[in-house]
């Protein structure tokens, strides 16, 4: 067992992935929001997912199902980001570190595993209008992310 004043300080990496989690996921629902209202295309995969796992449900269920599993999601993909961005020194490179872990996520797992995965087209194909929706709400959801995460407090001081 490790002795109290050698512990670490801080919040567990998991702990600290669903606070942080949690605020990015949610500050991409407004923006999220904002393009569906306009017509755009925005979480198709999300859709796609949650009638792959529970098939059709009436809409006022399956919009609290579509929350739940976005809460999911955003703990999950915070879980690898967290150990990295708590060592990142001053707020500004945690911001930076989070739009790039973004940009990645959006272009690694919405432009290309998923379209994939489902057997799409990739946005990309689509065109700018299907990139730029969900390429904001991934960066968002870095850009939150990076500036939540607390850094990891110094040992031994």
């Amino acid at each position: 067992m490790v002795p109290a004043r050698n512990r670490p300080q801080g919040a567990l990496p998991f702990v600290e992935a669903i606070r942080a989690g949690t605020m990015a996921g949610v500050a991409m629902i407004p923006f999220a929001a904002v393009f569906r209202a306009r017509g755009l295309r925005i979480n198709e995969y999300g859709r796609k997912t949650l009638e792959l796992v529970v098939g059709a449900v009436p809409s006022p269920l399956h919009e609290v199902l579509t929350f739940v599993e976005h809460l999911l999601v955003s703990w999950i993909l915070a879980l690898p980001a967290v150990p990295v961005l708590r060592r990142l020194p001053g707020r500004g490179t945690r911001l930076l570190g989070g739009a790039l872990y973004g940009g990645g996520l959006y272009v690694g797992l919405n432009s290309l595993a998923l379209p994939f995965a489902f057997g799409d087209p990739t946005p990309w194909t689509l065109g700018w209008p299907t990139v730029a929706p969900s390429l904001v709400v991934h960066l968002v959801y870095g850009v939150v992310l990076g500036l939540a995460v607390r850094p990891t407090p110094a040992v031994g001081r």
